[in-house]
């Protein structure tokens, strides 16, 4: 917590040192007698520049704190951006910050890695599916935010990230090397890295650190590759080109390696894979469309992808391959369009295989519904009456669990197209249970679109009506307010007190209340300061009372599971971070906004809040005097 003599020095000094000043020089003097007054530049920068002397002074004395977080993420990262805060204004005192941030995420990550190690041990004692938990790799966001400012501190950090990788690689158990995990961690680990520092534009630097990780297709190989293809497209190409070339090689490859490399040429940032049962992986990191690759890399895969799909298939009691026979047989179903368009020559051989593996595929796989078959592929809504499809399912439905679950998966379906006939299908639901969780998921959906839709009348009507959750219905009135601000002040104030009205029917424990509240005082924040800042009041409350609120909360989680789906939407909702409410209101009121931040109790959100507050003042293209101190 920041010490009471820095507070009241930098009060006395602000205080006197600016708000004095700049009142005497903006109220009318009843005095005719000349005085000396500065120039207006002068006082200007004056102001300016005792403004940042508090701002390097909060950031100073949060750092220090830092040291003592019980939180080891906490303690990085906040020195980290810190550092990052700083580092215009003092680089060597942000270095030392930077490496004081890199030995805490050192030792952050290495807890969480033995907590990760313990873990996959009990699963391997008790038998059954081992699960690998991804682990919060806070040295690679060091490594990130020290780069950007210090190229060659970068490499110091990932010298040593390097090394500690190949140690690891080196330490893994004989455990872990038996069930497939050697190596894995520390790949995947390397490859989360090697995209952050692609996506911050070092593309040679990150191929570098990913190459020894490049020799398999999964998830995060492929997605970097997608990544390093935005900054550099000859590098990611000749890069995918040389995976290829391992993989046509490779006894082991098989239906999901094909799926997995499609993902680089054709559905970037979606991989999809499935198994033995028809079951299907779906992972999304976005939505972009099908990079322009040369014709010649792309007839490459093609050749090398039809290879691998006509390999014979064993018995299904012999097919140790992860798609298995079934999984097989939806992945060239899936592929099979594009051979068509690309490789008409092939595509035969691909039906016949097809054909020779029908009679191992159950006639509900071979004819039902599937998203996954089409999935990143820009031919989600497949050709013919979906009534009619759903209305073959209906008739070779069991149970009535079989019913509803066709019902909400259509529901679903005809929501995302925008038909209203998705109402009656959720109606028809008969378990409550069920109907309930596909009305409200469906009905978020419904939001969302009105908000991407900038229909700002639909997204209130929903926050009304629909069946959302409080904290989903302020985020729906805080964006239709900012969708309507511009042009309809009064209107969006008014959306914004109903806003804050759902927001204070949340229980005051709860985090989502000090979320929605920093919602709604954000957009206050340009609208009405005075109630901006009794909004935000009754943040620093809920915040205290909330164990689990960080001040950085800004998303949104929508799920749905029946027996034939799982749906999961995570939504985007910046206006529920701390950072967006102290920036507006610290350049308006700098001593104000310390005192409210330093209202918090928690850790995270009064460094959270602190952070935006320096960063206003230090990285603001504008100065701002009047209103620093004022009331």
């Amino acid at each position: 917590m920041f010490s009471r003599l820095f507070l009241l020095s930098c009060a006395t000094a602000v205080f006197i040192g600016i708000s004095v000043a700049t009142y005497a020089t903006t109220i009318p003097q009843k005095s005719t007698q000349k005085r000396p007054t500065k120039a207006k530049s002068e006082e200007v920068d004056e102001a300016t520049a005792q403004r940042r002397t508090v701002a390097i002074s909060l950031i100073t004395n949060l750092a220090d704190e830092a040291r003592s977080f019980k939180d080891q993420t906490r303690r990085a990262r906040v020195q980290a951006h810190a550092a990052d805060v700083l580092w215009e204004s003092d680089p060597e005192r942000a270095r030392e910050l930077f490496r004081r941030a890199w030995d805490a995420a050192e030792a952050a990550d290495a807890e969480a890695l033995r907590l990760q190690t313990e873990e996959l041990k009990k699963q391997q004692a008790a038998g059954g599916s081992v699960v690998r938990r991804g682990s919060p790799d806070l040295r690679s966001e060091v490594l990130r935010i020290a780069t950007k400012r210090d190229q060659k501190l970068g490499e110091e950090f990932l010298k040593a990230l390097q090394a500690a990788q190949e140690k690891q690689d080196a330490d893994n158990s004989a455990d872990l090397r038996q069930n497939g995990q050697s190596g894995n961690l520390a790949a995947a680990k390397r490859l989360q890295v090697a995209r952050r520092l692609a996506e911050d534009g070092q593309a040679e630097r990150a191929l570098a650190f990913a190459a020894p990780a490049l020799g398999s297709v999964n998830t995060d190989s492929i997605f970097f590759l997608s990544a390093l293809r935005e900054k550099n497209a000859q590098l990611a190409d000749a890069a995918f080109a040389s995976l290829l070339n391992r993989v046509s090689h490779d006894p082991q490859s098989d239906a999901n390696t094909v799926s997995g490399l499609s993902s680089y040429l054709f559905t970037p940032f979606t991989y999809v894979t499935f198994d033995s049962n028809g079951g299907s992986n779906q992972n999304q990191g976005g939505s972009t469309p099908a990079p322009a690759v040369d014709s010649t890399l792309r007839n490459t895969f093609l050749g090398v992808a039809y290879e691998i799909l006509m390999q014979p298939s064993p018995a299904p009691d012999q097919d140790h391959t992860s798609a298995g026979i079934t999984g097989k047989y939806l992945i060239i179903k899936r592929l099979l369009p594009l051979f068509d368009t690309l490789a008409a020559d092939l595509a035969p051989g691909l039906r016949t295989q097809m054909t020779a593996l029908t009679s191992y595929v159950s006639p509900s796989l071979q004819q039902g519904e599937n998203r996954a078959l089409t999935l990143g592929l820009g031919k989600e809504v497949e050709e013919g009456d979906p009534y009619q499809r759903m209305q073959e399912r209906l008739d070779h439905a069991k149970t009535t669990d079989d019913r509803d679950a066709i019902y909400a998966d259509y529901a679903v379906s005809l929501t995302n197209r925008a038909d209203s006939k998705a109402r009656e299908l959720v109606d028809k639901i008969e378990n409550s249970e069920l109907r309930k969780s596909v009305k409200a998921y469906t009905d978020f959906q419904i939001t969302r679109k009105a908000i991407n839709d900038k229909d700002a009348t639909e997204a209130a009507r929903m926050a009304r009506t629909g069946d959302l959750t409080p904290i989903q219905k302020v985020w729906a009135f805080t964006r239709a307010a900012h969708l309507v601000v511009s042009a309809e002040r009064s209107r969006a104030i008014g959306l914004l007190e109903e806003a804050l009205t759902e927001g204070r029917r949340i229980e005051n424990s709860d985090p989502d209340r000090a979320r929605a509240l920093t919602a709604v005082a954000s957009g206050l924040a340009e609208l009405d300061p005075v109630r901006a800042w009794e909004t935000l009041a009754e943040v620093v409350k809920s915040a205290n009372a909330a164990e689990d609120f960080t001040g950085e909360d800004s998303r949104l989680t929508s799920r749905l599971q029946t027996k034939f789906m799982t749906q999961v939407v995570t939504t985007r909702a910046e206006g529920f971070d701390l950072v967006t409410v102290f920036r507006p209101l610290a350049r308006a009121d700098l001593l104000r906004a310390v005192q409210v931040a330093k209202g918090f109790t928690g850790e995270a959100p009064r460094a959270v809040a602190t952070l935006a507050i320096a960063r206003s003042v230090l990285e603001s293209n504008s100065p701002q005097v009047a209103g620093i101190g004022a009331n």
